[in-house]
């Protein structure tokens, strides 16, 4: 889909006093050709391979390892229905930005919510993917008191039902003061700044703060052989992977959406400026959806190998098995 771009309308307009917010005078034109079909081609490459390998993960997590449903199976089986909704109702959402422009509309509305609802809900599984695996290697004996498949799929029932509310309590406040979708100029407030807080910074912290602990304790333990050094440093790529994956993916709209509340553009080339600005960040975004599914591979693979190894210094009768295998994950 097409970015839009403004442009000052002809003819006489009413003066305005200085200060005042000059957006009124702008209309909606269409980028060029070529800008539409990057897009379009991006964004049909973004939901053929997400989809694709949202819906691989999901077979595999509910049918290849129904047996093996551990804790970071179940987080990830959640991450993996989040993004694959959000791809599904993705082309939606576009569509109806495209055609509501300035005014609200029922399909608007509608997309947009399922949109953020699993949007966010990915970025919060994220987090407690972090803090889990955090727990198990920091903490071990806890851990094996606290971690448990139940445990875990009554933390996401719980994030599921939380997302939910949030979105659509936003959903009822932003409509009240004037608008909810994003082609709407009046969802820059200060209600949206709040949700950014709660819904994105400081799951950003979490995550951070977690990754930065496992990655520190990996660093510091002792390797016994070069096998078990090659499996510690394949763990610790992953880590910072996902850590790096999530930042480029979700830092620059959130980033965008703070700083255009605060400069409040006022004339037409601004707000064409940050409109594009904010969709291009959005669309990166979305890419997060393939790159999940990417890492479940190696996820899979080198961390169930690692943990199985050595990177809980446990007696074997404290070893927690599948348990453990998956808490790095």
């Amino acid at each position: 889909m097409p970015s839009a771009r403004l442009r000052r309308t002809s003819g006489a307009q009413p003066q305005k006093q200085p200060g005042m917010n000059d957006t009124g005078n702008c209309t909606y034109e269409d980028e060029s050709q070529l800008q539409d079909l990057a897009m379009k081609v991006y964004i049909s490459i973004l939901l053929v391979l997400g989809i694709v390998f949202n819906a691989l993960a999901l077979w595999v997590f509910c049918c290849r390892m129904r047996k093996k449903w551990m804790e970071t199976v179940i987080y990830m089986t959640n991450l993996a229905v989040a993004d694959f909704c959000l791809l599904c109702v993705l082309p939606l959402m576009l569509y109806s930005l495209k055609y509501s422009r300035q005014e609200d509309t029922v399909l608007c509305q509608i997309s947009q919510s399922i949109y953020l609802v699993n949007s966010y809900m990915s970025i919060s599984i994220i987090a407690m993917i972090a803090v889990d695996r955090y727990v198990a290697i920091r903490f071990p004996m806890l851990a094996k008191r606290l971690r448990s498949p139940g445990c875990s799929a009554i933390i996401c029932a719980v994030l599921w039902v939380l997302v939910i509310i949030s979105i659509a309590s936003r959903l009822a406040w932003q409509v009240k003061d004037g608008g909810f979708c994003f082609s709407n100029e009046n969802i820059y407030g200060s209600k949206t700044f709040i949700f950014s807080i709660l819904g994105f910074f400081i799951p950003l912290i979490i995550l951070t703060f977690c990754s930065i602990q496992v990655i520190v304790s990996l660093v510091r333990k002792k390797k016994t052989d070069a096998q078990e050094k090659k499996v510690i440093q394949k763990a610790i790529w992953i880590i910072s992977a996902n850590l790096l994956i999530f930042l480029v993916c979700f830092l620059p709209i959130h980033v965008a959406l703070n700083i255009r509340r605060i400069v409040e553009p006022r004339t037409c080339s601004s707000i064409t400026m940050w409109k594009n600005v904010i969709f291009i960040t959005s669309r990166l975004s979305n890419a997060n959806c393939c790159l999940d599914a990417i890492c479940y591979y190696f996820v899979a693979k080198e961390f169930q190998e690692a943990s199985a190894k050595s990177i809980f210094a446990l007696p074997r009768s404290y070893k927690l098995q599948d348990s453990t295998q998956a808490s790095v994950a």
